[in-house]
């Protein structure tokens, strides 16, 4: 059999930082690099099937591997706080802000909404799960046995106008994925994994559960409500004075949204889960970031798919995915567990595949 070993040794080349498909997301030289790496190592083990590979990681590089994931995190919630922050100037003048964060009682199952006030300096000192955790960590519940502390199933932040405005706007919604999805999210980009299910005639019908990673929505009444704001998002666009007003650097990309895809789902059109909203790719200020324009009746029973039964479904839905796939290739399964371990448990036990030696160094 061959034979390579890889030591995580990373030089921060352009060619490598345009190599990773994280790289408009992140922006991020050591991550970036981390994930072409990465990619790099797959590459070699799927051409070469049965090859020994030994992979050492250096265990101070990793630690900075994940300040630079946080940095990713901070930067993208800035731009996706930023970018809301000038919609909610050029749409609602006068508005609140809320952390709504959606919590489980581990031992029932049981779920529960609580939400609390928070300013611009909360925003952009803290990230938006921390948030949720934080006001989660004030409470305990008592189960009928005992008291117990509950897990984050969810959090966003709510942009609430305290005033009618003209285009009938009840709430503008900013969301990330959670943290082991984000990082579930860096496995499929290894694998193109939007790629590939398309590509794939079994797996075809599937390619719409793969998400982006920072997202907004503006709740409108209607669905006619809903079909004239985006036309008007189309359409809108900032002065200098606007955008410096709201922390952001002038530049052709911030001056307006680039659509590079939309869907829309409004009733009429196809969505087997009822589902109703036009969903749209944008480029903002260097930043991808996905946009949805929702009825405000879907909202609501989209927020009843937090119920416990439903989010449920709904995730089991988005990993059989990640399953179908691992059952093509075994490869992606180990890559998930490699990303877990490095990031969230190194001290476990080192993930497992046929030829492959995993290992930290000091």
């Amino acid at each position: 059999m061959n034979s390579s070993e890889s030591t995580i040794v990373i030089e921060r080349s352009d060619e490598a930082r345009t190599r990773s498909p994280l790289w408009m997301v992140s922006q991020e030289p050591l991550l970036n690099d981390l994930v072409s790496y990465l990619g790099s190592i797959k590459d070699a083990l799927q051409a070469n099937p049965g090859a020994e590979c030994n992979m050492k990681f250096s265990r101070a590089h990793l630690r900075d591997c994940r300040a630079a994931f946080d940095r990713m995190i901070r930067r993208g919630e800035e731009g996706l706080h930023r970018l809301c922050e000038l919609l909610c100037r050029s749409f609602l003048h006068a508005y609140q802000m809320q952390s709504v964060a959606i919590g489980e009682v581990p031992s029932t199952g049981e779920r529960f909404t609580l939400s609390q006030p928070v300013t611009l300096s909360d925003l952009y000192s803290t990230i938006d799960l921390d948030l949720g955790t934080r006001q989660l960590r004030k409470l305990k519940y008592f189960d009928g046995q005992g008291w117990v502390r509950p897990n984050l199933v969810a959090n966003v932040v709510e942009y609430q106008p305290t005033e009618v405005n003209p285009n009938g706007i009840h709430k503008i919604i900013s969301r990330i994925k959670a943290e082991e999805e984000l990082w579930n999210k860096v496995v499929d980009e290894i694998f193109s994994l939007d790629t590939l299910v398309k590509r794939d005639k079994e797996l075809k019908h599937l390619s719409h559960y793969v998400k982006d990673v920072f997202g907004l929505k503006i709740v409108v009444g209607t669905s006619r409500d809903a079909d004239i704001l985006h036309q008007i998002l189309q359409q809108l666009s900032w002065c200098d004075d606007e955008l410096e007003t709201s922390g952001v650097i002038s530049r052709p990309s911030s001056r307006r949204l680039n659509f590079i895809e939309t869907k829309n789902y409004l009733t009429g059109h196809d969505k087997e889960s009822g589902w109703e909203a036009i969903k749209s790719v944008v480029m903002w200020s260097d930043r991808v970031f996905e946009i949805q324009v929702q009825p405000l009746g879907n909202f609501w029973r989209e927020r009843e798919f937090l119920t416990r039964e439903s989010h449920a479904g709904f995730k089991n839905r988005r990993e059989q995915v990640r399953q179908q796939i691992a059952a093509h290739i075994p490869l992606f399964s180990f890559y998930q567990d490699l990303l877990k371990w490095l990031f969230q448990n190194p001290e476990g036990p080192t993930p497992v595949f046929p030829g492959v030696a995993v290992s930290l160094v000091d």
